[in-house]
């Protein structure tokens, strides 16, 4: 049976039956996505390389709120906080494998996903139709399959005192990833090169020593330290590589080469922005 005139909306579709017969229009089931002639059509395609690196950044995320929390509610910075971290990067970690495992192709670490094409994807929500001005046409559904959806199970973790930090900080990203999932993914990469820096300076700054020589003896003799630069790096580099998209992998990967040089910059003019060494009048 042909099908009728397009659907009006950008997401409203008709579903087709095994006899060939098409449904009126409405909302797409999930894994399915509408065509330029209104019909819903499965998912098949697979996630680009900037989507991995976006599904990537919300476990990232996940981990480095539960590392500052960790930090932030035990006073005493003791070694045996490392364990907190592991179990915290360990939760991370198989939460995210597990979660890959039970979407679709279920059991293969690789997913079929609905290409973004527009911010509005990710709102379609706001995009139902009214054909007469007054009753609405409910289109509303998950355009960029299975993004949305995928982000809030990566998010997840728990650990020691920090659990309760954890009962307030996890519910609240999941609803500001679900208002803002789209402007999220658009910017993230910008937002994670731009905080590395940021926070790298904080961490230095927090220091006693403010020195050259005592900066970078701070961090080669405390492992602690060095552990915590040293994340402050990946970050960088994976800001790096998200923005770049390593789309001239040559000149693009050598950038990953500059990422000590915001430590190194704080290092070396460390003494001309003390505010002991300088003159009161």
């Amino acid at each position: 049976m042909e099908s009728q005139r397009n659907c009006i909306g950008l997401y409203c579709g008709r579903t087709v039956d095994e006899t060939g017969n098409y449904s009126d229009c409405g909302a797409c089931p999930r894994g399915y996505t509408v065509n330029p002639q209104s019909v819903c059509v499965k998912c098949t395609a697979s996630p680009l390389f900037y989507d991995w690196l976006y599904l990537s950044f919300i476990p990232l995320l996940s981990l480095g709120l539960h590392c500052f929390f960790i930090e932030f509610t035990n006073r005493r910075k003791i070694n045996r906080l490392l364990i907190l971290h592991i179990s915290a990067l360990i939760e991370t970690v198989a939460a995210s494998l597990f979660t890959l495992l039970v979407m679709e192709p279920k059991g293969t670490l690789s997913l079929t996903s609905c290409p973004v094409r527009q911010l509005s994807d990710w709102y379609t929500l706001f995009y139902n139709p009214k054909p007469d001005y007054i009753n609405e046409m409910h289109c509303t559904q998950e355009a960029v399959y299975p993004l949305p959806a995928l982000s809030q199970h990566l998010v997840m973790g728990r650990g020691t005192k920090s659990i309760y930090a954890a009962l307030y900080f996890f519910p609240i990203l999941v609803c500001v990833h679900t208002l803002l999932a789209g402007f999220v993914y658009y910017s993230y990469a910008y937002v994670v090169l731009v905080t590395s820096v940021i926070t790298s300076a904080i961490h230095l700054s927090r220091l006693r020593q403010q020195s050259f020589l005592s900066l970078v003896k701070s961090h080669v003799t405390d492992g602690r330290n060095a552990v915590i630069l040293a994340c402050h790096w990946f970050l960088h580099a994976f800001g790096i590589i998200a923005v770049t998209q390593l789309r001239d992998p040559g000149f693009h990967g050598s950038l990953v080469c500059l990422v000590p040089v915001p430590a190194l910059f704080y290092m070396l003019t460390v003494r001309f922005s003390d505010p002991l060494r300088l003159d009161v009048v």
